[in-house]
């Protein structure tokens, strides 16, 4: 079986070790990268199969990051699931129009997070709103 790796994005210790004991226990391979100045360069080395992106990042935001992550031919294909402390409409419609795959209201349940990921690993990014 081919090993599943995702990388998260995330800066708060607490979530990131939560989400990585959630996928872990799941079968999945998690890197954790705090940075948003990093992000990039860390999925360029990587190469995850998916990507669990923080919105509010110090230095750089989830947003600018996803931005570039699908300006980069070799890498725009990546599922990027957007994650969010700010569930309004307009985060979630900001994440879509950016490429986000998929979008997550923190706090979230552990199935949904797991649901999402799993739903994602194989898809492609979304070209419009999603309901």
């Amino acid at each position: 079986m081919t090993q599943r790796q995702v990388l998260l994005v995330e800066d708060e210790p607490n979530i990131a070790e939560a989400i990585r004991f959630i996928l872990t226990r799941a079968g999945w391979t998690v890197a954790v990268e705090p940075s948003g100045h990093r992000a990039m360069a860390r999925i360029s080395e990587d190469r995850p199969n998916a990507v669990i992106l923080d919105l509010m990042l110090p230095g750089r935001s989830g947003l600018e990051i996803l931005a570039e992550l699908r300006a980069d031919a070799g890498l725009a294909a990546t599922p990027v699931l957007m994650l969010t402390a700010r569930g309004q409409g307009r985060d979630r419609e900001a994440a879509t129009a950016a490429g986000a795959t998929a979008f997550l209201a923190k706090p979230f349940a552990n199935a949904d997070l797991l649901a999402a990921l799993e739903a994602m690993a194989g898809a492609e990014p979304v070209s419009g709103p999603r309901g």
